[in-house]
């Protein structure tokens, strides 16, 4: 086992150079790039006084050598990625092009807001969906199985922000039971411990339904049937014919088993913790890790957007190091040589 997870460790390298190099060429390709748009800006305010045409640059050509400089564009791909390998490695993720702050600084600002939606989003999606999916496998084709299947299926049939939105337009526009967005009240700062731990969950209720909407109907189906295969299994009926109760059997044999497939889905779930999804956090005005990446790659803030690409990526690797090792855990059969 420690030989396979040092592997695995070590094979993080070549992957996370492969991915961030591809990110990066594409941020320096990509036209509308962080110069482009200071020209296109210089450009309008000059027109708008009535000094420059509109195919003229504003700039002279020691300024825009000057701006290439400044953003790493004056060198070749293969050294400017270097570069910005080496600050990385060296825990300096830059400085951003819109903010003019550090990289870090500025994720680090919105890591508490996605950490809480993106941990209690899985521990409640874990806590539910499991006991709902034995649930739904031992009480199969009955009323209640049906009921929560159709209730599921129209969670899963509809994208998450739809989901948000309607639920934004009737509890909270129709029948204002909750707040139409934020992360917490404006006097948040006046309440006392208990008045502010009532004020994050009443406004993170509606933001949760709506990020549990999906992976809510996966996982529990996934349980779901994983369960039932099990519980047509030779082992099942030999471990009932030996004297074992159903449910000794269930709970001793099919439940272990049946936990495999939740177990390798649990590493993809560890990045979404951070990254959440920036339409839902757009819809209900959520300042975390999201919607900072969705409006750095809309102003083309590439030290953000690679910041944020460092932090995914580590996690999404990790997390399926974490997937394996689980997998190990609940399944016998597994040994990593």
């Amino acid at each position: 086992m420690n030989a396979y997870i040092i592997r695995r460790i070590l094979l993080i390298i070549p992957t996370f150079i492969g991915i961030t190099l591809m990110v990066f060429a594409i941020t320096r390709f990509v036209p509308g790039g962080p110069i482009e748009r200071m020209i296109a800006a210089a450009q309008q305010s000059s027109m708008s006084r009535g000094f420059n045409k509109m195919n003229e640059t504003p700039l002279s050509a020691s300024q825009l050598e000057e701006l290439k400089k400044f953003y790493g564009f004056d060198k070749p791909i293969i050294v400017s990625y270097g570069q910005w390998l080496y600050n990385v490695a060296t825990f300096d993720l830059g400085t951003s092009t819109r903010y003019y702050e550090p990289v870090w600084d500025i994720i680090k600002s919105k890591l508490p807001v996605s950490l809480f939606y993106g941990i209690m989003a899985m521990i409640i999606t874990y806590s539910v969906c499991i006991p709902l999916g034995i649930l739904k496998a031992l009480k199969h084709k009955t009323k209640l199985d049906n009921i929560t299947s159709v209730i599921v299926f129209i969670g899963y049939a509809i994208p998450n922000y739809i989901v948000a939105i309607i639920l934004l337009l009737i509890f909270s526009s129709w029948l204002d039971i909750f707040p139409l967005g934020g992360f917490v009240s404006d006097n948040f700062h006046e309440l006392s411990f208990v008045g502010k731990f009532i004020d994050i969950l009443y406004h993170a209720v509606l933001p949760l339904i709506s990020y549990m909407a999906g992976s809510f109907a996966v996982m529990t189906f996934m349980m779901k049937n994983s369960l039932m295969d099990y519980l047509a299994s030779d082992f099942m009926r030999t471990a009932i014919a030996k004297g074992m109760t159903f449910r000794q059997a269930v709970l001793g044999h099919a439940l272990r088993n049946s936990l495999i497939p939740l177990a390798t889905h649990f590493g993809n779930n560890i990045s979404l913790i951070l990254t959440g999804s920036y339409l839902i956090e757009k819809i209900f005005n959520i300042d975390g890790i999201g919607l900072l990446g969705l409006e750095s790659v809309i102003e083309r803030d590439y030290p953000v957007v690679m910041g944020i690409l460092v932090i995914s990526s580590l996690l999404f690797m990790i997390g399926n190091i974490l997937s394996d090792i689980c997998v190990a855990l609940v399944d016998p059969r597994v040994r990593f040589e």
